[in-house]
């Protein structure tokens, strides 16, 4: 496959090409700019052994753009934590919610050193909004929150979007200690949004496969793939929105959309906190 890259650019400091990076494996499968050779050759690895993985990517962006716009819109949220932003490409958090409400606030959160060379074209905002970046890994929730409330107000609603990121957490219990101890302090009428990868769908088992070469080539981070029970227990707090837990084009697809949407092996939901 062929996508944009970084050829011919000399890499930021403290950035290692060496290594294939999620974050810039995503960003290639999405047709971005930010990635370099070793991430190509990940990629197209991974597509190798699941082909449709460039459909499951798009398909997850689509659905976090649906689900913003949900948010920003029907459910009337105007402050949104993205945690495990990745690379920037288009229809970013901020720039959906402030299209929808200018004077939206979003906190982004990651710690790979290219989303923090890159967080400028994240902190873009709308004159009535306000959009903010945290280097933090999403294990120290203690510093997400902290630095989170110097923007956002934690005595109202917020979204917390855990878009694509927990799936790096390998052990099942600690993933969900983390969105546990996430949503703890946010106020009644907040929401969770969140999709992973899972072994469920037509293409269980190949995504089950791909996801072990990623981590047996040394990709970074590793990933853990669970089934759509495990993935729709991180909502076991919070009120489903219909259709509950579903692959993720299945979820409120776009009624202008030609066609009827393809399942992937990628499962999300939206749910509010009571």
């Amino acid at each position: 496959m062929t996508r944009s890259n970084t050829s011919g650019q000399k890499p930021s400091p403290g950035i290692d090409t060496s290594v294939s990076r999620s974050a810039r494996v995503w960003n290639y499968w999405l047709g971005g700019k930010d990635n370099y050779p070793v991430d190509h050759e990940a990629g197209d690895r991974f597509a190798a052994v699941l082909p449709s993985i460039v459909d499951v990517a798009r398909a997850s962006r689509a659905f976090l753009v649906r689900v913003v716009r949900y948010l920003a819109g029907e459910a009337g949220i105007r402050q949104f934590l993205d945690v495990g932003t990745g690379l920037p490409t288009a229809s970013n958090t901020h720039e959906v919610a402030q299209e929808t409400a200018p004077e939206c606030r979003i906190v982004y959160v990651d710690n790979d050193p290219m989303v923090l060379v890159h967080a400028r074209a994240l902190l873009t905002s709308t004159p009535e909004g306000v959009t903010n970046y945290v280097d933090a890994d999403l294990r120290n929730t203690n510093t997400v929150l902290r630095e989170a409330a110097r923007t956002l107000d934690f005595t109202q609603p917020i979204a917390l979007m855990v878009m694509g990121t927990i799936e790096h957490i390998m052990d099942t219990d600690e993933a969900y200690a983390i969105v546990n101890r996430l949503l703890d302090p946010l106020v009644s009428g907040s929401y969770l949004a969140l999709y992973d990868p899972t072994t469920d769908g037509v293409h269980g088992r190949e995504m089950f496969e791909a996801c072990q070469l990623w981590n047996n080539s040394g990709g970074t981070p590793p990933v853990a793939v669970r089934s759509s029970q495990e993935i729709a227990r991180f909502f076991d707090r919070v009120e489903l929105v219909e259709p509950g837990v579903v692959s993720v084009p299945l979820w409120r697809p776009d009624p202008n959309q030609v066609g009827v949407p393809t399942d992937v092996n990628t499962f999300g939901g939206v749910g509010r906190k009571p």
